[in-house]
């Protein structure tokens, strides 16, 4: 008998000592990994926040060159008619378009949709415009009309003015 309690006086001691420190390990291990996984998600920020800012800088770079605005001046040719020049701006946007797809990796899903409904919008009323002038319009006459549009109606606008948002978020 004497030797179980000998026994018990010297394991009770040993349990508590083992319990204690596997806790405490278990709580510094836990804050560890916590403090690692911190300066992980700011080397990642540190990477990717320069490449995310690039890409919002792209868009709106798109979104500013496929505006009607921007995009008369830069493609006007007045020797050409005005079904010339509507193949010439849709064309030029879709280039645009392509050339940029690969940004949509570092947007929102809700910010690309608004710019790639931005260039299918603009497409649109390029199309329409066109629709609406005789066959003997000139590129001059499309370009006065696209250039009449409302800038508040603009599909492009809207979707500057998300984007600005979205990127003010991220800093």
């Amino acid at each position: 008998m004497n030797n179980v309690i000998e026994v018990i006086r010297y394991t009770i001691p040993s349990v508590v000592v083992f319990f204690t420190a596997y806790f405490l390990l278990k709580e510094f291990l836990k804050i560890d990994k916590g403090r690692h996984i911190q300066e992980l998600m700011a080397e990642r920020m540190r990477i990717s926040l320069p490449i995310r800012l690039q890409a919002y800088e792209r868009i709106v770079l798109f979104l500013e060159r496929i505006s009607p605005g921007n995009l008369v001046m830069r493609l006007h040719k007045p020797e050409l008619t005005a079904k010339d020049f509507h193949r010439l701006l849709v064309q030029t946007i879709r280039d645009e378009y392509t050339h940029n797809l690969s940004q949509q990796l570092y947007v929102s899903t809700a910010a690309w949709e608004k710019v790639k409904n931005a260039k299918e919008e603009m497409i649109r009323q390029i199309n329409t415009s066109v629709a609406q002038m005789d066959d003997k319009a000139s590129a001059t006459d499309l370009s006065n009309k696209l250039l009449n549009m409302s800038v508040e109606k603009l599909a492009t606008k809207k979707a500057l003015d998300y984007l600005k948002g979205e990127a003010a978020k991220v800093f």
